[in-house]
């Protein structure tokens, strides 16, 4: 498969803080790939530099076959890529329709038809009962999914998404992790940061591991759980796919 996204020999470093050394990794197209590492092991930082959020201090980001590298976040996300945030903090005065139509004029000038698409972004996250409430009384998963909907509406082709299952309840990551998988599914490829083990390891087919600002271990969800590297900075030996 063809790479949608490479990260090649990334570093940033923020003062005496190496956040990120040398990390290289790929998405193809229609892939799920999981970042995971120990907090402070820079996955967030990546996910900012992919984003363009922070130029990288070395190494280049291709995106759909043009280098990014240090380009503006509307630069990438106008050639496809959406990201969402770790905290969701909606816009506190605006409505869950108007904060996920921010998301559609991305692409769609007109705001008839933004609002088409805005609509048609919370069927699919469920909130479409909720359109015409301000996003700050949405409850934690109405707020990710509200996320999830402004991000989508950009029709991006790749989708990073930040801890969407963190503070989620069992039943409520179940939901979460059919929903990226209908994402994936309607052909929006997905790279995920996520500490809920649970959501990451069923998500994803392939995962990065991150550890003090390097790539210490890639693979598959199955090989990653018995690699001593991965089980000694990050999983613990209790840790099972079972």
């Amino acid at each position: 498969m063809a790479a949608l996204l490479e990260a090649q020999s990334v570093s940033k470093r923020f003062g005496g803080l190496q956040a990120l050394s040398n990390v290289g990794f790929t998405v193809a197209e229609g892939e799920i790939v999981g970042i995971i590492g120990p907090n402070g092991a820079g996955k967030t930082t990546l996910f900012n530099v992919v984003t363009g959020v922070y130029p990288p201090d070395s190494g280049r980001v291709v995106f759909r076959g043009a280098d990014v590298t240090g380009a503006a976040p509307h630069r990438i996300c106008k050639l496809g890529a959406a990201r969402t945030f770790q905290i969701s903090k909606p816009f506190a005065d605006l409505t869950v329709l108007q904060t996920v139509r921010i998301g559609a004029l991305n692409r769609i000038r007109d705001m008839a038809g933004a609002t088409v698409k805005a609509l048609e972004m919370l069927e699919l996250m469920g909130l479409a009962g909720k359109r015409d409430e301000l996003g700050r009384t949405l409850t934690v998963i109405e707020r990710k999914r509200l996320e999830m909907a402004r991000a989508l509406a950009t029709q991006p082709s790749l989708l990073l998404l930040d801890e969407v299952a963190a503070g989620l309840r069992p039943n409520e990551i179940q939901e979460m992790i059919a929903l990226v998988r209908s994402i994936a599914a309607g052909g929006v490829s997905v790279l995920i940061i996520e500490h809920v083990l649970e959501a990451v390891m069923r998500l994803s087919g392939r995962i990065v591991v991150l550890n003090y600002g390097e790539v210490i271990a890639e693979g598959r969800p199955d090989e990653l759980v018995d690699d001593p590297r991965v089980i000694e900075a990050y999983l613990g030996e209790a840790y099972s796919l079972a």
